[in-house]
């Protein structure tokens, strides 16, 4: 029995004398670098812009009084209002908004939203 504990206490020792070998040095971390640029198509530029509300037409009511225009006004696509008028704020590029000077009636601006 000595023998198997001498023997098993020279095994452990054994096992312990030895270091484990360093660690390999890691590399240096590598940057990651961005993909290459990718060219996004463009829209030409001649192309004329849409003219959704009729603005081209309408800037003949300019210099008008308000009691000139058509009648009757489709409100779903013109807004008619005084340049001092509350109005919404919603931009709708298919509406026309036709602004009088409350005073004159007579149409300032036209303008599509």
């Amino acid at each position: 029995m000595k023998r198997f504990v001498i023997g098993g206490v020279a095994l452990v020792l054994a096992s312990c004398s030895s270091a484990p070998p360093p660690p390999a040095p890691m590399p240096p971390p590598t940057t990651p670098t961005a993909p290459p640029a990718i060219a996004l198509p463009t829209k030409p530029t001649t192309e004329p812009e849409k003219d959704q509300c009729g603005l081209k037409d309408a800037q003949a009511f300019v210099g008008k009084n308000r009691t000139e225009l058509p009648a009757p006004v489709d409100p779903s696509r013109w807004r008619v209002a005084c340049t001092t008028c509350p109005v919404t704020m919603d931009y709708r590029p298919d509406r026309l908004n036709i602004l009088f000077n409350p005073d004159t009636g007579v149409v300032q601006q036209v303008k599509c939203g």
